[in-house]
């Protein structure tokens, strides 16, 4: 059995996350590696979830987060350089959950903190959770990752977690938000690296000494390969299960609904309702929006490139969602 260690550089979690399936997807099966990132300001979501409906996705926009979605199920999280992810990629004959979760736990104990396991994918202590996990099987591998809350900035994680008033009805995964706390709250000698060594060294006592790995020429290709997918708008909105949505408001010339149904991303049906004394706006918004890009920006140009000052109006529906 090869134990491996490694500890990204990148603080992108397009590249973080790429890297993760790279090592699911090419591992030995007699392999075990632990793996740590730590990404810039972005919001994790599951592979089956809806970002409009797990986020806020136009504060996202406005302050550059990353929309991210993992290639495992689960629920959506917010990370900084507060958090410390790690993951557990193995051969199905090395693969151990419990193991993993003691790995994680043991590591804790050193700063004299207990922490248990919740159901499948949490840990707690005292009742709140500090980590959610996530979990993944190929070609006879599995994945076991997670995010460790250690100095996270908790007024941006309920900010971007929280999605817009707009309503919005959704087939797929919802998140169950939890109380959460942070491990520097409990323990003031809790940093992201001292963490990291820690959990380093309680997986050498549960594997035997690790061995960093150091990605060649082929290994770095394939992770590029990778990033191309999980870096595209197809991937992190597009893959979004079927879902409608409604956006409401009195403007100048009357009050406007506008329904659109969306599949992979794009605007398949639009249903535009008005008292306007002008008959000929919902047909022409409707002509103009179906097939775009759901995409608030796109959706507004759209519209703003119409000769007629009412249709430029409704674009005031996307601008405060």
């Amino acid at each position: 059995m090869a134990v491996y260690l490694y500890d990204s550089r990148s603080f992108d979690g397009w590249m973080n996350l790429s890297v993760d399936r790279f090592f699911l997807e090419n591992l030995k099966s007699d392999d075990i590696m632990l793996y740590f990132y730590v990404n810039e300001n972005a919001v994790i979501i599951g592979k089956n979830q809806n970002a409009w409906r797990e986020c806020n996705v136009s504060a996202m926009e406005r302050d550059h987060v990353q929309l991210v979605r993992r290639h495992t199920g689960g629920g959506a999280v917010y990370h900084d350089r507060g958090n410390l992810n790690f993951s557990f990629i193995a051969g199905e004959g090395i693969y151990d959950q419990l193991r993993q979760f003691h790995v994680i736990l043991k590591a804790l104990e050193s700063f004299g903190l207990k922490g248990e396991m919740s159901g499948r994918n949490d840990l707690l202590i005292d009742g709140k959770k500090f980590s959610g996990n996530a979990f993944a099987k190929k070609n006879g591998m599995s994945a076991h990752h997670g995010t460790l809350l250690i100095d996270c900035d908790m007024s941006k994680l309920q900010g971007y977690l929280n999605p817009s008033e707009t309503k919005l009805r959704a087939k797929g995964v919802t998140s169950v938000r939890s109380r959460v706390v942070n491990l520097k709250e409990l323990s003031d000698e809790i940093t992201v690296e001292g963490m990291k060594q820690e959990i380093i060294k309680a997986y050498g006592e549960e594997y035997g000494t690790p061995v960093s790995y150091e990605p060649g020429k082929k290994e770095v290709d394939k992770i590029s390969e990778i990033y191309l997918e999980q870096s595209s708008w197809e991937w992190n909105y597009g893959h979004t299960p079927v879902f409608e949505k409604e956006f409401s408001d009195r403007l100048s010339f009357g009050e406007v609904q506008i329904f659109l149904n969306v599949k992979d991303g794009f605007i398949t049906k639009v249903k535009v309702y008005s008292d306007s004394l002008d008959t000929s706006i919902p047909l022409c918004v409707e002509k103009i929006l179906l097939g775009v890009r759901f995409d608030y920006n796109e959706i507004k140009n759209r519209l703003f490139e119409s000769e007629n000052g009412v249709i430029k109006e409704t674009a005031e529906l996307f601008s405060n969602v």
